[in-house]
């Protein structure tokens, strides 16, 4: 039955989208304008460097010269990022930002966010990065004022942007990519564009990956060292994206999207001891229409507005004797009603304001005991404003944050309402100068999941939204070197992070439950360094690191063993280094990945302490450029070292490995 309504809703929402798409192409005039010429003395410098809060971008470009491919390789470059991956080529894979937790991070696609009421965090596993144009990670207050409301709502903002067509006097392109590696990897796919009209144009992105996961691993017993294959870590997926991108009168454009994602994969589970065998499988299915649309009403003042349908549903098997058939199938299904209205006024030519407003409402179906088919009201409004020249960007925001939840039986949680401001500012102290001072505080929180407050023997009704305050103080400088370098970027910030009413699972007599009763303290610093260095007029040589120091401790009882211990899966130390060599043989990418020790769990003693680790990645491409296409050919050695070791406690993650990919662009 579920089946045939998930048709009927995606046949619906199909037809919905393919009529506000063509509703939106409307005859415009186009004006012509002349414009003078320019000359380039140097590289432009990033905007990221002018901004109050810190801001890391990685573009195609970029991405391309370290040979990365995948979404996850991308964020793990950013600095005051923890990747949490479970192991193996399909594991899922979460964000964190400064230690707040995945919960406090939001992922947009094409400015509009990715969510998850069941459990709170995203598995950017999901995306293809062969579909991405950058990806950027923003933690704090944004400067872009001119946003969704949602966007407000979280301690940092990890935003995927892919590719409108550039046709180049062509009326269509193709791109077919196939990338093969260890461990039965096999990923192809392919990307369309077509140009329909003066201002429309068309995009279809396609993929499949398939992997056994077999790999090898070291498993530690004591004294006892043993050579082991991982096992049930296998995965299928497929990945189909159209969107359509239109511009109409003076500026304005608008871009439809529908997004399915499609998997089946294993579940390979803990290591313990000599118990890995496990027999879990997860199926996941997604599918989402959106739509977005900008245009000025006037000079001084711009209008937009998206809106997104949303529906994910998951599959849990696991074969056990523990359960009474012998067997558990979890079943959840979640839908998702989105809308977001915003209007941007800009009086004079330093001030700036904003105002948006969203409104969504999600509903979640299980066949788990205890989760009571609950429903989630929305409603956020923010305001913002901003002065900005050339020496100083001052931007201040308000959010204002309704959300009723609903239960069919039980008790249902209180209605929950909440005001989060946040300041950021951005100053050149000196004229001329391309050094930078920035200083910005935001008050944010994340709503409880509905797992926390519903899943049977530990779900809580009572529970407080988990909030977070954050300071942040910084430089940036960005210049050249005569003879060395044509472009040096630094940033170096400091940071303090508190947590209150922290949501943690606490032993209650027989059964955990959800309380609030956490508090953390995060002091940490993050610094960034890049410079590009031509050797000649045919070679580039890039390099890149980051370092970031943290010290999270957990502050919420003096009497506890764990107080002021490091709170667990955070690295007091960590950093990435890469190269790049690009030349006309063939280009070489180098990176390099550094994570201190960890502990696993609250106590920080020996017994849980997980040793840090160190990862090569070496990568070398060429591309060919023939008459009627250009190929790119690609070979890559990752964890060239066959270090050993596990991102989670027991998930072992994969050795040595080899990946090659042939992309052809017609």
């Amino acid at each position: 039955m579920s089946n045939v309504l998930y048709r009927k809703e995606l046949l619906l929402c199909v037809g919905l989208w393919f009529s506000a798409v063509s509703s939106a192409q409307e005859k415009d005039t186009v004006v012509l304008r002349s414009l003078s010429g320019v000359e380039v003395v140097e590289k432009v410098r990033p905007p990221s460097m002018r901004a109050g809060a810190p801001v890391q971008q990685l573009d195609r470009t970029g991405m391309e010269r370290l040979g990365l491919q995948d979404l996850s390789e991308a964020v793990g470059r950013f600095s005051g990022v923890t990747v949490q991956d479970y192991g193996g080529i399909g594991g899922l894979k979460t964000v964190s930002v400064r230690s707040l937790g995945s919960q406090h991070t939001a992922v947009s696609y094409d400015g509009i966010t990715v969510t998850d009421a069941h459990r709170g965090q995203i598995d950017i596993s999901c995306f293809s990065l062969d579909n991405v144009e950058s990806v950027a990670l923003t933690i704090g207050q944004t400067d872009d004022i001119f946003q969704t409301a949602r966007m407000y709502a979280s301690a940092g903002a990890l935003n995927i942007r892919t590719g409108e067509p550039v046709f180049a006097g062509r009326r269509n392109r193709l791109r077919v990519k196939v990338k093969g590696g260890s461990f039965g990897l096999f990923n192809p796919s392919a990307r369309y564009e077509q140009q329909l009209g003066r201002r429309t144009s068309l995009s279809f992105h396609t993929e499949w990956l398939s992997a056994r996961g077999d790999y090898p691993f070291t498993l530690t017993n004591g004294q006892l060292v043993t050579k082991e294959i991982r096992k049930n870590s296998d995965i299928q997926s497929l990945r189909a994206e159209a969107n359509v991108y239109g511009h109409i009168a003076n500026g304005g454009k608008w871009q439809a999207k529908a997004y399915y994602y499609d998997s089946e994969r294993g579940l390979p589970g803990s290591v313990v001891l000599y118990a890995s065998r496990t027999r879990e499988r997860l199926w996941d299915r997604n599918f989402f229409t959106q739509m977005h649309c900008r245009a000025p009403l006037s000079r001084t003042l711009t209008w937009q507005a998206q809106t997104k349908y949303n529906y994910t549903y998951s599959l849990y098997h696991n074969v056990d004797e523990q359960y009474a058939e012998g067997l558990t199938a979890d079943r959840n299904t979640q839908r998702e009603y989105y809308g977001s209205a915003g209007l941007w006024y800009a009086p004079s030519s330093p001030w700036s304001a904003s105002l948006s407003s969203d409104v969504s409402h999600t509903s979640l179906e299980s066949n788990v005991v205890g989760l009571l088919s609950p429903t989630r009201l929305t409603s956020l409004t923010a305001l913002a404003a901003q002065f900005k020249n050339t020496r100083l960007t001052v931007t201040a925001s308000l959010l204002a944050t309704y959300m009723k939840n609903e239960v069919k039986q039980g008790r249902r949680p209180d209605d929950r309402q909440r005001l989060s401001p946040a300041v950021s500012l951005s100053l050149r102290p000196l004229t001329g100068s391309a050094l930078r001072l920035r200083v910005s505080c935001k008050d944010i929180f994340r709503v409880p999941t509905f797992t926390d407050l519903y899943y049977i023997r530990m779900g809580n009704t009572n529970l407080l939204p988990e909030k977070a305050t954050q300071f942040n103080a910084g430089l940036t400088w960005s210049g050249r070197i005569p003879a060395v370098a044509r472009l040096v970027t630094l940033s170096a910030d400091g940071y303090y992070n508190r947590v209150t009413d922290k949501i943690v699972a606490i032993p209650t007599m027989y059964v955990f439950k959800m309380m609030n009763t956490g508090k953390v303290e995060i002091r940490g610093a993050d610094v960034n360094l890049s410079a590009e260095c031509p050797l000649n007029k045919t070679c580039l040589l890039t390099l890149a690191s980051t370092f970031s120091y943290r010290h999270a401790v957990d502050v919420t009882n003096p009497d506890d063993k764990n107080y002021r211990h490091q709170i667990p899966y955070t690295p007091r130390h960590s950093g990435t280094a890469s190269a790049s060599f690009e030349n006309p043989w063939a280009n070489v990418g180098y990176m390099l990945t550094l994570t201190g020790e960890r502990y696993v769990l609250p106590q920080n003693i020996a017994a849980n302490r997980m040793g840090g680790y160190a990862e090569h990645t070496l990568s070398l491409n060429r591309t060919f450029h023939l008459p009627a296409c250009r190929i790119r050919v690609q070979g890559e050695a990752l964890n060239i070292g066959n270090k050993t070791y596990d991102i989670i406690r027991y998930y072992p993650m994969p050795g040595r490995a080899f990946r090659l990919s042939i992309n052809i662009d017609y």
